[in-house]
């Protein structure tokens, strides 16, 4: 792969805010980038027939982005930094293990 493992990291993190950044604007009752009130998939159960459709589309990519971090969403008050803090590590993480399956790939298409 050619694409450093900073810059794929990077790229990742600002994608994934971005994305949980939107998918929440679009689909909370207000602009944000962190679930309130423990509602980490919001519009799975709204009456809009869009933001229904819309959050059953987008439910699998939310899942694996935020899903084994719910847990968090329990603490009704959590201290500022740890929502976003946390979710860096995790998509750290998550893009590191990205990085190294999709340059194995790459490199095994090259050889054959």
């Amino acid at each position: 792969m050619k694409i450093s493992r900073t810059r794929f990291i990077i790229i990742f993190l600002i994608s994934a805010f971005a994305f949980q950044f939107i998918t929440n604007s679009l689909l909370a009752p207000k602009v944000q980038c962190w679930p309130v009130n423990g509602e980490w998939f919001p519009g799975m159960g709204s009456p809009v027939a869009w933001k229904n459709m819309l959050a059953h589309i987008i439910y699998p990519i939310k899942f694996i982005m935020i899903g084994p971090l719910t847990v968090l969403g329990q603490d009704p008050d959590p201290p500022p930094p740890l929502l976003p803090i946390v979710f860096t590590v995790y998509w750290t993480v998550m893009a590191l293990i990205l990085h190294f399956l999709l340059s194995k790939i790459i490199t095994r298409k090259k050889i054959k």
